[in-house]
């Protein structure tokens, strides 16, 4: 199922972001996934608060040498693993 973007994507329950040797680190029951570049800013937008479309225009302007269409492309790619792991939840 694709991802609206007007939906607004927050850390499922049991998720959260913590800290392992000094790095991010999105901490999932049994696993732990190290956050860094951009998958970091990512996550520290899925609060619930932001869509997914303000999360798309917001790393656009944060990777602007970048093609918009592959930084929304990269997002969203990301957000259906974190989805797919059930790591994220999406609200409308």
């Amino acid at each position: 199922m694709a991802i609206d973007p007007n939906s607004k994507p927050q850390l499922a329950p049991g998720v959260r972001l913590g800290e392992n040797n000094n790095q991010r680190v999105l901490l999932m029951p049994e696993r732990a996934l190290r956050l860094i570049g951009p998958s970091l800013e990512i996550v520290q937008r899925c609060d619930g608060k932001h869509t997914v479309a303000q999360i798309v225009a917001d790393l656009q302007k944060i990777y602007s040498k970048a093609e918009p269409h592959k930084v929304e492309t990269d997002i969203l790619g990301y957000l259906q693993l974190l989805r797919d792991e059930r790591a994220l939840d999406f609200t409308a």
